[in-house]
């Protein structure tokens, strides 16, 4: 039996990597879809992708950019209008700024939360009262670096650790209203993230730093976070190599630091234009 069978699942950076690889996971399971993200074409063939393979699941495309207030406002309240109650909602949206932080300005530390915080903030106020209706799900796309910060990505990672104290707030806040929430913390998973620069501009052509082998096929990825929500988990560590670190970190937090430092670990420490 299908999990999502005829429910509707709003999934927000819905063109690239986690959010579209579970957008056509939810529609295997029979979910109809609200698909938001700022490229319309991209989103476009995506739909046409999903209902070619199954016809009777419907699509609703939400074009906007979740840092901006007004048109994810307005792109939010009509896909609700068009489909009705929420029974599901991913967080997904965000992307990662780099860079030492006396390299980095305010301006990128301010944009990198308007869109990872921020943005899950205007999607939790704007479908909270859909969820509460439907007693439905919430999940929430972190980190593992909201676990274990590097130098390189204290934005990111800041922005990411911000995530998780939201989602461990919440959670007790929903739940009286039958409302579960799911912090999802992923580990590398084959995405564009790594090659998008400190503005959120996808650069064509460029190479990800971390080698292929290490990182989780965005469609098994999708898999256990759709499980995950189902079972209305309260945490998914996502890859086995982000379950281990942040294992670590918990009850080693001085073996974690000491081997960043005497290893030199950096991600991506210069900034990216």
């Amino acid at each position: 039996m299908s999990s999502f069978q005829g429910k509707n699942i709003l999934i927000t950076g819905a063109s690239s990597g986690i959010g579209e690889a579970l957008a056509r996971e939810f529609s295997e399971q029979g979910a109809n879809l609200v698909l938001m993200a700022r490229r319309k074409e991209k989103l476009e063939t995506i739909r046409s992708e999903i209902q070619t393979l199954n016809p009777q699941i419907k699509i609703t495309l939400a074009v906007a950019d979740v840092s901006q207030d007004e048109s994810f406002r307005t792109a939010l309240l009509e896909a609700i209008q068009e489909v009705g109650t929420l029974d599901v909602v991913v967080a997904n949206a965000g992307f990662g700024v780099s860079g030492e932080v006396l390299k980095l300005s305010l301006e990128d530390y301010r944009r990198q939360f308007e869109t990872n915080l921020m943005g899950v903030l205007r999607t939790i106020h704007g479908t909270a009262e859909s969820l509460k209706k439907s007693r439905g799900r919430l999940a929430i796309v972190g980190s593992v670096n909201g676990y274990v910060s590097l130098p390189g990505i204290s934005a990111y990672a800041m922005s990411k650790f911000a995530v998780r104290a939201l989602c461990d707030a919440l959670y007790h806040e929903l739940k009286p209203f039958g409302v579960s929430v799911t912090h999802i913390a992923p580990g590398f998973v084959v995405s564009e993230i790594r090659k998008v620069n400190n503005r959120g501009e996808l650069k064509t052509g460029a190479r990800d730093p971390i080698p292929l082998w290490l990182q989780m096929k965005s469609a098994i990825a999708a898999q256990k976070i759709a499980k995950a929500i189902y079972r209305r988990k309260k945490e998914r560590i996502v890859t086995g190599h982000g379950w281990w670190i942040v294992r670590l970190y918990r009850f080693l937090p001085g073996v974690v630091c000491f081997l960043i430092g005497i290893f030199k670990i950096k991600a991506r420490a210069e900034p990216k234009g």
